[in-house]
């Protein structure tokens, strides 16, 4: 579904007009009613004639609401048939070798959810901005959130514990946690207003030093899935209230209404189904940074309240686009995968066939726009036989995949080169 780029006030842009029209046409709304509203008054009537429809064309219809959220028997809206769904309900795990291309399609994008995926109703639905480091504590609607000029951020999203199971299947070292492989990433398109736009109409002061995301999500009836960002990062232009993903509304089991990108950082801050921004002049410590999402271990010293150090930024990645273990006949072969870095474009992918003695190296596909991951390649001619894959990738700032991290107790950023088995008959 297309979505209304930008909308400040009741001008009647042409652009402006067309794209709103998209959005109002997928959303059920006929062309007789979207002039009305636009007639009686302009674009912001119409957007909201468009909030009175039942719901984004392209998520579930025949779910029953009661109240503002419900959660489904199934725990997702989306169809899991092409993921690895995890046994505790809350996992969808991308499988890499149904992507082709650089954009992850929305219906192949991972899912991780702190309990099930709410249906929650626009309609009904506010994001509070409030804390002792803002002066006008406000609170938005959906509308208004779709109202204020947006920004096109495109940037792969990384579950902090994607490649966790490589701790023991590589290492030998057991960790807490869903065991995911590789495909606990997904790499798309996000529209969305900026966060500091929001924080700045709430007055935010000089004295901030913290953001607190809370999301509707929770376990408890007091406190939502809860992420801390610096303030610094809260202000950076590309961190957004997303409302958009692949130039559709966002699906349900992704958020909807609205939703945080942190481009960069570990999935857990990227808050989904946002409810309440909490701005702090004091660090705040939750669950989720002093006990979760928290690097445990001996090489962790602890830092302020939590017991190790803080999950923030992601690692330099790379992963093969293939099952695992993979089955390929003997022929010719072209192999692709994805290699992705929060410090910069990826500049290198190497490959190799000798648990890492002798490297090759990859062609890297299409150019990385602002956070996307890279698309790699190689031909590959096996004979029959057992072999084990292995990439490395390396950043324009220099950084490389290490030959060994760390261990740590919840498996968090695992980034060492995977030996990927391959069976060749």
């Amino acid at each position: 579904m297309t979505v209304l780029r930008e909308c400040t006030g009741p001008e009647r842009d042409a652009d402006d007009v067309a794209q709103l029209w998209q959005f109002a046409r997928q959303r059920g709304m006929d062309r007789e009613r979207f002039e009305a509203a636009l007639s009686d008054g302009g674009l912001s009537a119409a957007l909201a004639a468009c909030m009175d429809l039942a719901g984004p064309a392209d998520q579930r219809e025949d779910q029953e609401v009661s109240g503002e959220t419900k959660s489904t028997a199934e725990n997702w809206f989306k169809d899991t048939s092409p993921f690895v769904a995890h046994d505790n309900g809350r996992c969808l795990e991308a499988r890499l070798e149904h992507m082709q291309g650089v954009i992850t399609p929305t219906n192949l994008f991972f899912v991780r959810n702190n309990s099930v995926s709410l249906d929650v109703q626009p309609d009904t639905w506010q994001l509070s901005i409030e804390g002792d480091a803002v002066r006008e504590p406000l609170t938005l609607s959906y509308v208004d959130i779709l109202a204020l000029p947006s920004r096109t951020v495109v940037a792969y999203l990384d579950c902090a514990g994607n490649q966790r199971a490589m701790f023991d299947l590589v290492n030998g070292e057991s960790t807490e946690g869903t065991q995911w492989r590789t495909g606990g990433v997904s790499n798309g398109e996000w529209v969305g207003t900026p966060l500091r736009d929001v924080l700045t109409m709430a007055g935010i002061g000089d004295d901030a030093v913290c953001v607190m995301l809370v999301g509707l999500d929770t376990e408890s009836p007091e406190e939502g899935f809860r992420s801390v960002i610096p303030v610094e990062k809260a202000m950076h232009p590309d961190t957004l209230l997303a409302y958009a993903l692949n130039g559709e509304t966002l699906p349900r089991d992704h958020g909807y209404p609205l939703r945080a990108l942190v481009p960069g950082w570990v999935g857990s801050t990227n808050v989904k189904w946002l409810g309440q921004i909490v701005v702090s002049s004091k660090p705040i410590w939750t669950r989720n940074n002093t006990t979760s999402y928290v690097l445990i271990g001996d090489e962790y010293p602890a830092e302020g309240k939590a017991q190790g150090q803080v999950t923030h930024c992601q690692v330099i990645k790379s992963a093969l686009a293939l099952p695992w273990p993979a089955d390929l006949r003997a022929e010719p072969h072209r192999i692709h995968g994805y290699a992705h870095s929060p410090d910069g474009p990826i500049s290198r992918v190497e490959w190799s066939l000798d648990s890492g003695a002798t490297w090759q190296k990859a062609t890297l596909h299409s150019p990385q726009v602002q956070y996307s991951w890279a698309r790699f390649e190689f031909a590959w001619d096996p004979a029959p036989g057992s072999y084990t894959i292995m990439t490395r990738a390396t950043d324009d700032a220099g950084n490389s995949q290490p030959d060994a991290i760390p261990f740590n107790a919840k498996g968090y950023l695992f980034n060492q080169p995977i030996p990927h088995p391959v069976r060749v008959t």
